[in-house]
């Protein structure tokens, strides 16, 4: 038994970063993802004779994070004041290319973050943590149709919002020629 802990210790420990990115979907806040993770991770080893060997322990974290997270939403209204901003990558050589990419992924966040919470998460687990739609629509509680009319709403919105950035890019273009 003290072997198995101390391999789902490990397990934990190398969730940690989904878990992260998940608590920023729920919480919109890195202060409250942070304290999201810890609280989902406290719970976590406190309950751990109940999660079942065999079954996949990222799923059952995840479903613990959601639980805190209604409670939470449910105690109290939950700060949004930081973005993802803080979680930015290292310098490339190209200065121009380098700026290019900062600029379209803050475009991509503020895009993500107009959309509604549900399609948030629908997102993030298919797109970004490879969960299944049936995964996904269990740990959502909610109908596989559920997750896939989230996942294309989405979806078009995010593009449409690119489409919309990138016209108005092509008028700013055009009054600069022009000026």
């Amino acid at each position: 038994m003290p072997k198995m802990r101390s391999d789902v210790r490990r397990q934990l420990v190398e969730l940690l970063p989904r878990l992260r990115r998940f608590a920023l979907v729920l919480a919109r806040s890195a202060d409250a993802a942070d304290d999201l993770v810890q609280a989902t991770l406290e719970r976590a080893l406190a309950r751990i004779e109940q999660w079942e060997a065999g079954t996949r322990l990222d799923r059952w974290v995840f479903q613990i994070m959601k639980t805190v997270w209604l409670n939470s939403r449910r105690a109290a209204a939950l700060r949004q004041s930081e973005s993802l901003d803080d979680h930015e990558g290292g310098g490339t050589i190209d200065g121009a290319r380098d700026m290019e990419a900062k600029l379209t992924l803050e475009e991509v966040r503020k895009a993500f973050h107009r959309l509604p919470v549900e399609q948030q998460q629908a997102l993030l687990l298919v797109s970004v943590e490879g969960y299944t739609y049936a995964e996904a629509a269990e740990l959502l509680e909610v109908p596989m149709g559920t997750v896939i009319s989230r996942l294309a709403r989405g979806r078009t919105a995010l593009l449409a919002q690119a489409s919309v950035a990138a016209a108005d890019d092509t008028v700013t273009l055009f009054r600069r020629k022009g000026a």
